[in-house]
């Protein structure tokens, strides 16, 4: 079963300052899509490099939305990325695709 993407992170960095955790959900919601887009150009081109990249970049996001399983699984795949193999891609995009889905709620 996937995690559920959460807030808590971002409600224990932001306290009691609503602005400040309204910008951050702001810069989340802003930066994951065009993030993942990136991720889907080089893996569907098949830029393992590239791929690897936006997958380090990518799993910094799953820290913050509570996916402490899932930010694992990305660096387990970063490395698998590197070394030339894309095993991971499916249980990434489930990831990618539970995150995309709860930005959009929130």
């Amino acid at each position: 079963m996937i995690e559920r993407p959460n807030l808590k992170y971002v409600d224990e960095l932001a306290g009691d300052d609503v602005a400040f955790r309204n910008q951050f959900i702001a810069i989340i919601k802003d930066e994951f899509p065009v993030e993942k887009k990136e991720y889907l150009d080089h893996i569907t081109q098949n830029r393992l490099k590239e791929t690897a990249e936006m997958v380090h970049k990518l799993k910094h996001k799953f820290n913050i939305l509570g996916m402490e399983k899932s930010y694992q699984l990305a660096v387990d795949y970063e490395k698998e990325l590197l070394m030339g193999k894309t095993d991971g891609k499916l249980k990434f995009m489930t990831v990618l695709n539970a995150i995309e889905s709860y930005i959009k709620t929130i």
